[in-house]
């Protein structure tokens, strides 16, 4: 690995980053009056753009919006401005990890696969809700305007083709909701507000939410690991993996996902038991196996549409030989013009050849004389590994992530050497189950909750 290529200064990044947290300020006080501060980040936005086909359409809203004259199109040519921005900064970043692990890009573009049509009456509703909030600002946010979202959810979700966008607007509504009103406020989450505002007005765009193409793969499928992301009411594990087609094509980088709800009395090595039962990769990473697909349904853009019908288990396959051997030769999934976001970049790697540095705020390795942070708050509960595996290992299989303003690593799975041996410790090596005592434990632990709450639903029901 380049690790210098990962610290280097990237052309034009600062500058991208600063038009839009100019612009993102704007939006704190609102549109209705803008001040000249304001007005200031509407124009280093125009400016960031003027070498775009955007040119034109984003200066005119900015002059719009500096005047307090802008209305629903002028704010959505701003949002698009905002995105593509972003995209911009995506894709260098991601070039530059490319660069730097020496692994082949693909150069098409995802393809938008076929969507329904929208009631425009439904998006229309939306867009008005949005623009309300972007005229008050995150400053003069109330319970009258937030709650504004509930009836326009309420519509969207007998839709299936608006649930996408139904969510979004459902999860940024509450997360409003509990920070009115927006005046006592003392921190304001800028950038992720911004982010949540400007991809909602994109998706009222009829078309705009398009998923990408669907086609057919068989071949095998050699899990890396999995990366596990909790909420208080959901959990989601997402499974990185090479696929190596049947036909002898090139190796592709790949996701397979699965969601469930849960009550947020279920943590740790209990989440993988809501997900389990819908996807028997989990099992597979657990065991250290390959799965041979059949038809198995993908994306474009690199996402498995998981069907246990499709996938049986195949050889043993430990992932630090898949990470040697066929992840410098697999290739990523282009991404979608509204997905590219720096937040996005999750790029499997392996590190080896490392010495492990303990900071005040957590590890780093350095590699080739060069620092990368080590995101270890990122090591879910619900496995083996831990911290303290992550700071006496050999290797580390990981996602290699862009946060404040760095490449970090975030520990998939390390290799550590114990009595004069290599050993791997996986955070998903729970997810299909373990005989380890601490997972068994915590497995009891959310068995019994979860008893309680089926009892307890189920008397509600017969009441």
């Amino acid at each position: 690995m380049r690790a210098d290529l990962l610290t280097d200064a990237v052309d034009g990044l600062d500058e991208a980053l600063a038009a839009v947290d100019g612009f993102d300020q704007v939006l704190v006080g609102g549109l209705l009056r803008p001040q000249p501060a304001q007005a200031a980040g509407l124009a280093g936005l125009a400016d960031a753009v003027a070498g775009s086909p955007l040119a034109g359409r984003t200066a005119e809203a900015s002059e719009k919006t500096a005047a307090g004259a802008a209305d629903e199109d002028h704010f959505l040519v701003l949002a698009a401005a905002r995105t593509a921005l972003l995209g911009s900064v995506h894709d260098a970043l991601v070039a530059r990890v490319e660069e730097a692990v020496g692994r082949p890009r693909a150069e098409e573009t995802a393809a938008p696969g076929a969507g329904a049509e929208h009631p425009v009456n439904l998006l229309a509703a939306a867009r008005g809700w949005l623009c309300d909030l972007a005229r008050t600002g995150w400053q003069g946010i109330d319970h009258e305007l937030v709650g504004g979202a509930a009836p326009v959810v309420t519509a969207m979700l007998p839709e299936p083709a608006l649930r996408r966008l139904a969510t979004l607007l459902d999860g940024f509504a509450a997360e409003l909701a509990a920070s009115c009103p927006g005046a006592t406020l003392e921190r304001i989450p800028v950038r992720r507000w911004a982010d949540l505002w400007s991809r909602a007005m994109l998706l009222t765009l009829p078309g705009a939410d398009r998923t990408a193409a669907v086609t057919e793969v068989t071949g095998r499928l050699l899990p890396l690991g999995v990366d596990l992301h909790e909420h208080a009411t959901a959990v989601q594990a997402q499974v990185h993996a090479v696929f190596e087609p049947a036909d002898g094509t090139t190796p592709r980088l790949v996701r397979a996902g699965v969601s469930a709800p849960k009550p947020d009395t279920v943590v740790g090595a209990g989440l993988w038991q809501l997900l389990r039962p819908h996807m028997s990769l989990l099992a597979a990473v657990s065991e250290g196996r390959a799965m041979e697909l059949d038809a198995m349904p993908v994306t474009a853009e690199g996402d498995l549409l998981w069907d246990d019908a499709h996938a049986t288990p195949g050889e043993p396959a430990d992932a630090f030989v898949t990470a040697r051997v066929a992840l410098p030769t697999a290739t990523a999934a282009p991404v979608t013009p509204v997905d590219r976001h720096p937040a996005r970049i999750a790029v499997p790697v392996l590190i080896e050849g490392y010495t492990v540095e303990k900071e005040d705020d957590g590890l780093a390795f350095r590699v080739a004389g060069e620092r990368l942070a080590v995101d270890a708050v990122r090591v879910p509960a619900a496995g083996p590994l831990t911290a303290e595996a992550v700071a006496s290992s050999g290797a580390c299989l990981g996602l290699l992530r862009w946060d404040a303003g760095e490449f970090v690593l975030q520990p998939l799975a390390v290799e550590r050497t114990v009595r004069k041996k290599p050993v791997a410790v996986h955070a998903g090596a729970w997810a299909g189950g373990t005989a380890d005592k601490a997972g068994v434990r915590a497995e009891k632990a959310a068995t019994d909750a979860v008893t309680v709450l089926r009892e307890r639903a189920g008397r509600l029901l017969r009441k």
